[in-house]
Order: structure tokens, then C-alpha cells, then sequence
């Protein structure tokens, strides 16, 4: 009876600015916090490994492609894809390449370089690049795309 009348109690107190603030931290704020969180693994350790200037996609890129960030390879583009998971997704990772192929193929076609489907894993504490071997995939893209033209 105690907690049913507390509960009651503190329910009826809850106003709705309280439910607004409280989706706005729960779902803005934590995804906007994530969001930066895989723009810096993106700017930081890509950047750093490839030694090219990565940039934020255009919205209608996100939308047309499945494209987050894109490397300018003279008047070609490599597209990135950025996607977190935990280590209980990795067996489904060829899901996310399955449902994102038609717009990466749509994206080659028209941009002239291939998108690549990077997975951010959080490991001790800190985001990181899941499939490392990426990194080399992206080298060869650009060098292959120097040599056109």
C-alpha cells in the first residue's frame, strides 16, 4: 500500500517539461554524445593512418548513399560508413553490408569510388576501429583512384 501511494504520489508531481527533459537526455543527448564519439574515432585514427582529409557527408549523401564521412580522390569520392556495434553484433555484420550494398553500388556508380563500412567497437573504455584491415582496404581505394585518369 506504502509504495503504491508514494509511487501515485510522485507520478502526479511529474510535469511535462520533466518527460521532455527527460527524452531529451535520454535519447539526444546520448546519441549526439555518441555520434561525437565516432567522429572523433573517424577524424582521429583514419586521418592519422590514411594521411588524407576525411569529410562530413552531405545530408542528402546520408540519405541517397548510407554515406557518413568521404575522402576527395581528385574528382572521385570514397565514401565512409561509420557503425557502431558490440561485440554481440559481430556475427551479424554482413547483415548491415547486405542492406547497405544497393546504396554503396548506387554510390560508386555515381561518385566513382567504393563506400567502406567501417565498425567502431567500444574496448576498454574507448571506441576503436573494429575491423582493422579497413584501413589497407581505403589505401588501395585512393591509390587506385590516383592512377585513373
Amino acid at each position: 500500500m506504502k509504495i503504491t501511494e508514494v509511487i501515485q504520489a510522485e507520478i502526479e508531481e511529474v510535469t511535462e517539461e520533466d518527460c521532455i527533459q527527460y527524452i531529451y537526455n535520454l535519447v539526444i543527448n546520448r546519441t549526439y554524445d555518441g555520434y561525437l564519439t565516432e567522429i572523433k574515432t573517424i577524424y582521429g585514427k583514419l586521418q592519422r593512418d590514411l594521411g588524407v582529409e576525411i569529410k562530413p557527408a552531405p545530408d542528402e549523401w546520408g540519405r541517397l548513399y548510407n554515406v557518413d564521412f568521404y575522402i576527395q580522390v581528385k574528382d572521385r569520392y570514397i565514401g565512409l560508413q561509420i557503425k557502431p556495434i558490440t561485440y554481440e553484433q559481430t556475427p551479424e555484420i554482413y547483415r548491415w553490408k547486405e542492406w547497405l550494398s544497393r546504396t554503396h553500388e548506387k554510390f560508386e556508380k555515381e561518385c566513382g569510388g567504393k563506400v567502406f563500412i567501417i565498425f567502431s567497437i567500444k574496448k576498454d573504455n574507448r571506441k576503436e576501429i573494429f575491423n582493422h584491415g579497413i584501413v589497407e582496404e581505403i589505401k588501395r581505394e585512393i591509390q587506385r583512384l590516383e592512377k585513373e585518369r
